[in-house]
């Protein structure tokens, strides 16, 4: 587990977003609903690095234990079943979690155990992958480096997984975002350079090797595909 100051904090505030303020519209976004111009590049964006995760991924995983860590409504979790993974789908926010629950095809529903809480707890068990799309976003390099320590143990292959990057607009954004309150709106994406985050990792006991795979920018969305392979 995590134990960092901020962790628990961050954690605490992307539960709230999520299951209370933000489920409609996640909801929509991950549909094939018409959403507005800008929320269309964000589903674009996301669809095209849920491609990118997999193909990190053997095309048949049968026999092999998944964990889809952030698993949100679903979309990478149905995707792991239909390549013959036994996935655990997890996510801070239940409410999502019953979206993803309700989608997932009914003949896919033998391989898939759902549930809502940490997606570092050590009971969740090991696992031959982690897949965690935009669920890391959010946390310290610090907060990211213990992350990648705890699961290492538990992972036979690779974490595969997503940061916004370091780019120009992002950190002048992100320097905005940081003189005003935060108590109405929605957890800010912290950027990082893949080099630091691979040395937090191993300054907390991580082993293994980090790679950057691909960056996706399309429109509003924005983020880089790490892989960190033991």
């Amino acid at each position: 587990m995590v134990a960092t100051p901020t962790y628990g904090a961050t954690r605490d505030r992307v539960e709230h977003y999520f299951d209370r303020t933000a489920t409609q519209t996640w909801e929509r976004l991950t549909s094939d609903a018409p959403v507005s111009g800008i929320r269309q590049t964000v589903r674009e964006g996301r669809d095209r690095m849920r491609a990118i995760m997999l193909s990190r991924l053997p095309a048949d995983l049968t026999g092999k234990r998944v964990l889809d860590a952030g698993c949100g409504t679903g979309a990478m979790t149905e995707e792991l079943a239909r390549r013959g993974a036994e996935v655990v789908a997890i996510d801070i926010s239940p409410a999502l979690v019953e979206i993803a629950a309700k989608r997932l095809p009914a003949d896919l529903a033998g391989q898939v155990t759902f549930t809502s809480g940490d997606m570092l707890s050590a009971d969740l068990g090991s696992f031959d992958h982690v897949m965690a799309m935009d669920s890391m976003i959010y946390y310290t390099a610090d907060d990211l480096g213990q992350a990648l320590a705890s699961l290492c143990p538990r992972v036979r292959s690779s974490i595969v997984f997503t940061v916004a990057p370091r780019t120009p607009f992002l950190m002048a954004f992100f320097g905005v975002g940081k003189l005003f309150p935060r108590s109405d709106r929605s957890p800010t994406m912290i950027p990082h350079a893949p080099a630091k985050l691979a040395r937090m990792a191993s300054k907390h006991g991580a082993s293994g090797t980090m790679t950057e795979v691909e960056r996706v920018s399309r429109g509003f969305y924005i983020s880089t595909c790490l892989e960190y392979a033991r």
